[in-house]
């Protein structure tokens, strides 16, 4: 696949850099200059970030970061049979437990939130950090609301992170996850309430929770630029009133310029 001139490589993290020195020079700088294209395209072009993961796997399959990588390009492709193996492979090669959380994402994946619940009770969770344990914590929800368990997904939002008023990386995503389960409950007011904390939040745009909140509050935007459009190709819109001026006028119009 090509890579964007632009795209040296250097721009990845200095940890994945730092396990790339066990490949020979050429070899690291075509694998850094993938796993460049899988970050920069994950989110808007997922489907175009899994096929640059391949290319790192093909060549550096042994590198736990580019098997980290092909795993999250296959998550955001909801391939996730094969961002399970991944994940287990990069896991093995590390031997740490970041990934628990998003392993046990992937079982919800594959339709077996009980599963992800039984990694929720496993010893790894509690190796997690912070954020990781908030993780951990949104995919336990996810799991119980796979399972239809309501009250059961917003008493496990329920804690010491949900209720502080610090904003920390997870916090809107963790706001909007308790929002959206009252909703689901039929909790309206509350769920108004949670998502407008999580707009308060999310700085970066991370959740719709906006959206949400303006849905709630009866909002509807319009698209003034569609309505222009619309009106020009309307047979009574602006563009039609300027060409019938202008036939009027004797300007504008050209001999073979009207057809039949």
């Amino acid at each position: 696949m090509p890579i964007p001139e632009d795209v040296t490589g250097d721009e990845i993290d200095k940890d994945v850099r730092q396990e790339l020195q066990s490949l020979p020079k050429g070899l690291a700088e075509d694998v850094a200059k993938n796993l460049v294209m899988v970050a920069r395209l994950i989110d808007e072009d997922p489907e175009g970030a899994y096929g640059y993961s391949k290319v790192a796997l093909r060549l550096a399959s042994r590198v736990a970061a580019v098997r980290e990588a092909a795993g999250f390009a296959a998550y955001a492709t909801q391939k996730y049979s094969e961002a399970l193996a991944e994940f287990r492979a990069a896991r093995r090669m590390t031997g740490s437990v970041e990934l628990w959380p998003v392993m046990a994402d992937c079982e919800r994946g594959l339709g077996r939130p009980e599963k992800a619940l039984d990694m929720a009770g496993a010893p790894e969770v509690h190796k997690l950090d912070k954020a990781g344990q908030v993780e951990m914590r949104l995919v336990v929800a996810g799991a119980r609301r796979d399972m239809g368990q309501l009250d059961a997904a917003i008493v496990t939002l329920q804690s010491p992170e949900l209720a502080s008023n610090s904003v920390q990386p997870w916090t809107a995503r963790l706001r909007y996850a308790y929002a959206d389960a009252l909703l689901a409950a039929g909790r309206e007011s509350e769920a108004r309430e949670w998502f407008a904390k999580a707009v308060e939040s999310d700085k970066d745009g991370s959740t719709d929770a906006s959206d949400r909140l303006a849905e709630l509050d009866g909002v509807e935007f319009v698209d003034a630029f569609a309505d222009d459009e619309d009106d020009a190709d309307e047979p009574g819109g602006e563009a039609a009133e300027k060409v019938a001026e202008e036939v009027e006028d004797g300007e504008g119009v050209e001999d073979g310029d009207l057809k039949d």
